[in-house]
């Protein structure tokens, strides 16, 4: 009967967009931080998409063919994030092969460096790519120049050595090299050597995990949040990722998309909110959200899903925009093919019940 009523759901808002867009919001307002948000019908959409892209996620755990995944024309034409971050096949290798791999390095120091390694540059292939020329990425087999000229040959061959999932800024200007990737390497050997692992290792909470890495030259809030939340899914730290949250460019689109005056309250207000009576808007809408066998939606993936809507609404409400102004959705969904059981920080202790 869930199913039924989500596809029911998924119907009123996909093929009567502009019956949805002339209906009031089914939750008008909401009070935050003191403050009253009138909503618009982006909010509700939020909920729908969060339940849907993740309900196409664990349809395709359970070997669903892409045809049957879902109906909703925006999601089967337009690349998005699974409502988890760490769903994500990128998310997915980071867990499984840099961090737990087999006979991965567990010390401090080689999970700092392994893991900031693989995300300067976000890309499986440029990680595959130095595996295979020097072996197994630690400290001990790291070398500037071999790095350098491997990730050299690659850009000369037309190779992105970059992901383009969010901008990497240069740190040209405190290491002076010519290139970004040596310049990014540069900056790697200053954390080691600055003892950023032990430092990390001592932090209390994830925002001094994560003030520590802003300190970091470059790095700015966006890119330090997003790297405490990778190095939290190590044995390195065991924060809470419902205890802080930043909100990026896209979820601050997001956010002005869903709610009327949404400067109000800080952005960070707002994700807690949602994050926190998730439940209560599952329910009020009808929808069919289990979570990710049992775990509920954190902080983080509340934040990535305000992104995401961000860009659906460029298509299902174009008539509402946000700050950022940006009408188009720019990447197509490309099928990655068989998806793999997923695999998760075993801290979480949700790895048994996939397996069973």
């Amino acid at each position: 009967m869930a199913v039924a009523q989500n596809e029911n759901l998924q119907f009123e808002f996909m093929h009567t967009p502009s019956k949805i867009r002339k209906q009031a919001p089914r939750i008008p307002e909401l009070a935050i931080d003191g403050k009253t948000l009138r909503t618009t019908p982006v909010f509700d959409a939020y909920w729908y998409f969060a339940a849907e892209r993740h309900n196409i996620f664990m349809r395709r755990v359970a070997g669903s063919n892409h045809t049957s995944l879902t109906d909703d024309p925006i999601i089967q034409d337009f690349k998005f994030t699974n409502s988890f971050r760490a769903s994500d096949r990128v998310s997915q290798y980071l867990i499984r092969n840099v961090i737990y791999g087999d006979n991965a390095p567990q010390d401090p120091e080689n999970l700092f460096f392994r893991i900031l390694m693989f995300k300067l540059f976000n890309k499986i292939e440029t990680w595959e790519a130095l595996e295979h020329a020097f072996g197994q990425i630690s400290l001990s087999s790291y070398n500037y120049e071999a790095f350098d000229n491997l990730l050299t040959d690659r850009i000369t061959r037309g190779d992105r050595i970059y992901s383009a999932a969010y901008i990497m800024p240069s740190v040209g200007r405190v290491f002076g090299m010519k290139r970004k990737h040596q310049n990014h390497l540069k900056l790697l050997e200053r954390l080691i050597a600055e003892n950023f692992p032990a430092r990390l290792r001592q932090s209390e909470t994830m925002r001094d995990g994560f003030e520590l890495l802003n300190s970091a030259p470059s790095f700015g809030p966006f890119l330090a949040y997003q790297f405490i939340t990778d190095l939290n899914y190590s044995p390195l730290t065991n924060f809470s990722e419902m205890e802080f949250v930043v909100a990026g460019p896209g979820a601050l689109d997001g956010i002005s998309k869903c709610f009327e005056a949404a400067d109000q309250v800080t952005a960070e207000s707002i994700i807690q909110h949602m994050a926190h009576n998730q439940n209560r808007y599952f329910e009020i809408f009808d929808l069919d959200f289990a979570g990710l066998w049992g775990r509920p939606l954190q902080l983080i993936d509340c934040q990535n899903i305000f992104c995401e809507i961000s860009k659906y609404s460029r298509v299902a409400f174009p008539e509402i925009s946000g700050v950022s102004g940006r009408t188009r959705i720019k990447q197509k969904h490309v099928s990655k093919g068989h998806l793999e059981k997923p695999w998760y920080p075993p801290k979480w202790r949700i790895n048994d019940k996939i397996a069973a």
